[in-house]
Parts: structure tokens; sequence; C-alpha cells
């Protein structure tokens, strides 16, 4: 017996997370950009659980940036400071 995945309904599961992630990264964008030692936010993965990115430069205070937004967890990873080239 086979069995067969409906790849329609699969790819509008994963569209509809990444709708999901991407508006959860637009309001962490809103919340922690600007404030001291924040270089910037992405989207990533952590143990093949899909999260958002804060980059500091420095030291951030806690409370600075929350540990879930839209469900999905909030990781800061320390970085350099980012520049144009």
């Amino acid at each position: 017996m086979w069995c067969s995945i409906d790849s329609a309904s699969e790819s509008t599961a994963e569209a509809d997370v990444g709708d999901d992630v991407q508006a959860a990264q637009r309001k962490l964008t809103g919340q922690v950009m600007g404030k001291p030692g924040v270089s910037g936010t992405a989207i990533g993965q952590k143990r093949g659980e899909t999260c958002l990115m804060v980059y500091v430069s420095g030291d951030v205070a806690a409370g600075l940036v929350p540990r879930r937004v839209g469900g999905f967890p909030v990781v800061i990873e320390k970085t350099g400071t980012f520049r144009k080239f």
C-alpha cells in the first residue's frame, strides 16, 4: 500500500508558517530596533525549530528583548556592528 502526501495542503501549511514568522519578525523589528546595542533581526532556526534572531553588538539589558513573539522563540546572538559596504 502506498501513501501519498497532499502537496497542496503541505504547501499551504508551509506558506502559513512563513507568513506568520514574517509577521512576527516585522513586529519584533519594530519592538527592538533603535534600542542600544541592537544591530538587526532575522528569521532563523535553532535545534530544528523556526525562531526569530536578534543580533546585538554588546550586552543588551534583560527585558529589552522579548522571549517570544507571535509564538516563535527569540534567540539573541552577539555579533559585531553591521556596516554597509
